[in-house]
């Protein structure tokens, strides 16, 4: 009798203890594309307003400090994938139409991470890491390797950016909606002196381009690279928003009972900036701010969507972007002709491409209703920290060979009192001219290797401009890094640069 009542205790309290074991948090990381720090109502533009994402803000950590990892979206989402910086890697700059799969699938990326935790994977929206093996995608058959490999259980892709070929979407492993009659072809050079580009029809254009974007024409818009074929799967700009919302729903109504993670990388505002017709006109400033609009509509879609599914009070959002600014990346949509006043990159400096801080500093925001304090923080963090944090939130551990440069800073990602974001923090361009910047404190230092500087003044055309090498600023006094102390702080700027280097010689700083 008595050890029949001790067993009976034992499994009701195996059974009380497991029921009052907490779930693990569902995780959602929205990155915007192209978005600056100025670029939102919450980071003080009157430019236009931006309800969903200010929400996201007034109920969560809005940081002041918050950085994704290079000025460009290939090497910031490497990053965020895996945790190292981009610059310790060949072929993580900008990826072209057919580039192969540029993340190494035999290594542990955040996907993979977050499945040893038990969780449901997705990516949905811009890939732009290529697909496939070392000769690239295989447009008409399995695309592999690919997302499905470094540790996501589904995906549904714009596989390039869209301002690239091809304009379809990619299910997993296939180009969705694909008939074998007509078979996708996608290469560097025309197929024929007949076949429709920006140069030889440029008076059909819907959208005309300034430079560059003038080879195949899809949907009245030239974009860099050729293809043909793929007809019924190819699909209308204007719908990419729509589409990520509706699947990215889809996933959350199929893992509700959780936990998931889902990685909503959102192609807005990248170009072509075409938003749905609904949004078109909703500023004065163009289809630049207009995507912005539509943007904050996708933030608050998945916001009610968790509250739909009783989610919001077990699910971290963070919002971020993949670098700053740009206004004329290749086509006349008049975003510099109707900016206004309008400042797309804050009080900051510099832009898309820039290591100034107008590049890498951007929107960050973390939210997590009933768990996080709200508040403004000033504490540095990356989107290469996501990595560590999250494993950090989950209780899974981070492998030795893995995220070699990611910082746990869940403490300050979820506001706690007195929790500290990073020290210092490598700031990277496309990776291909040697330029950097590092943050130490309140320090920044710069480093062009050839003395050029691209897209210092966002509210120009893409320029270069002659710099010295080796520049000095500090953040505090000012934000927009025009007083150089390289020469009247000789020490300081060295002490800066060889840290720097060290950073990069020993191949990790975790």
């Amino acid at each position: 009798m008595k050890n029949s009542l001790f067993f009976t205790l034992v499994i009701l309290t195996g059974l009380s203890l497991a029921a009052a074991e907490p779930q693990k948090p569902n995780v959602i990381v929205i990155m915007a594309d192209d978005l600056g720090y100025g670029d939102l109502s919450c980071y003080g533009t009157e430019s236009f307003e931006t309800p969903y994402i200010d929400q996201l803000a007034t109920e969560g950590v809005r940081f002041t400090s918050g950085y994704c990892s290079a000025s460009t979206c290939t090497p910031t989402r490497w990053s965020f994938l895996t945790g190292t910086y981009a610059f310790r890697e060949k072929n993580t700059g900008i990826a072209a139409p057919s580039s192969p799969l540029r993340v190494n699938h035999e290594i542990t990326c955040i996907g993979d991470m977050f499945k040893t935790a038990g969780y449901s994977t997705a990516i949905i929206g811009k890939w732009h890491l290529g697909l496939g093996g070392e000769d690239g995608p295989d447009w008409n058959g399995e695309l592999k390797p690919g997302p499905l490999e470094i540790g996501f259980d589904t995906c549904f892709l714009l596989p390039t950016t869209n301002d690239r070929v091809p304009q379809v979407y990619v299910k997993d492993h296939h180009v969705l909606n694909l008939d074998p009659s007509d078979p996708i072809w996608v290469g560097s050079k025309a197929p024929s002196p007949e076949h429709p580009t920006g140069i030889n029809q440029r008076e059909t254009l819907k959208m005309d381009w300034t430079h560059g974007h003038n080879a195949t024409i899809h949907n009245g818009i030239s974009r860099i690279g050729f293809y043909t074929g793929g007809h019924k799967a190819r699909f209308r700009d204007e719908d990419l928003a729509d589409k990520w919302v509706e699947q990215s729903l889809e996933f959350m109504e199929e893992n509700k009972d959780g936990p998931f993670f889902l990685f909503f990388a959102s192609h807005d505002l990248h170009v072509p900036r075409i938003p749905h017709e609904r949004f078109q006109g909703k500023t004065d400033l163009g289809y630049r701010a207009d995507v912005i609009v539509q943007l904050d509509w996708c933030v608050g879609e998945i916001m009610k969507g968790l509250d739909d599914l009783g989610l919001a009070e077990n699910t971290m959002i963070v919002f971020c972007s993949d670098n700053g600014p740009v206004m004329d990346d290749g086509y006349a949509d008049e975003a510099l002709e109707k900016l206004g006043d309008h400042k797309a990159g804050g009080v900051f400096t510099g832009g898309k491409y820039s290591v100034y801080e107008g590049g890498t500093r951007t929107p960050f925001i973390t939210r997590w209703k009933g768990t996080i304090e709200p508040g403004v923080s000033d504490e540095m963090v990356c989107t290469i920290d996501l990595y560590s944090s999250f494993a950090s939130l989950t209780g899974t551990a981070v492998e030795e060979d893995a995220a070699r440069d990611s910082i746990d800073v869940m403490g300050a990602l979820l506001g706690k009192e007195g929790a500290k974001g990073r020290s210092e923090l490598v700031q990277q361009d496309n990776g291909s001219r040697g330029n950097f910047g590092f943050r130490q404190g309140d320090w920044k230092l710069q480093v062009h290797a050839q003395g050029k500087a691209r897209n210092v003044v966002v509210e120009k055309l893409l320029e270069t401009t002659a710099v010295p090498k080796i520049q000095l600023f500090n953040l505090a006094d000012d934000p927009v890094e025009k007083n150089d102390l390289a020469e009247s702080n000789a020490k300081k700027a060295e002490e800066m640069k060889a840290r720097l280097d060290k950073i990069i010689a020993d191949g990790r700083s975790r």
